[in-house]
């Protein structure tokens, strides 16, 4: 009967519940697209300057993406969602 007892208390339990994890998914798909669009705008001949690394996408949408994720990874870690996925 206790060794029953044991084991019940001690069944693993996750930190983070479902929506936690889909929010910390999402915010590694942001990041991970705002590096992305943040790469490239090199040229192959040093001595030839490429005015392509200072395009909108790169300047200001990529890091604006980048710091959207990190926004929503913090979202995800601070939400605390034991309570509703308890009340299901």
């Amino acid at each position: 009967m206790g060794e029953q007892k044991r084991k019940e208390q001690s069944k693993p339990e996750f930190i983070f519940g479902k929506k936690n994890y889909k929010w910390l998914f999402i915010g590694l798909a942001f990041i991970a697209v705002g590096f992305i669009l943040m790469a490239g705008g090199g040229s192959d001949d040093p001595n030839v300057f490429d005015e392509s690394i200072f395009s909108w996408r790169r300047i200001r949408l990529a890091p604006t993406l980048v710091l959207i994720g990190f926004g929503i990874q913090v979202y995800a870690i601070l939400t605390n969602q034991k309570d509703s996925d308890s009340k299901k």
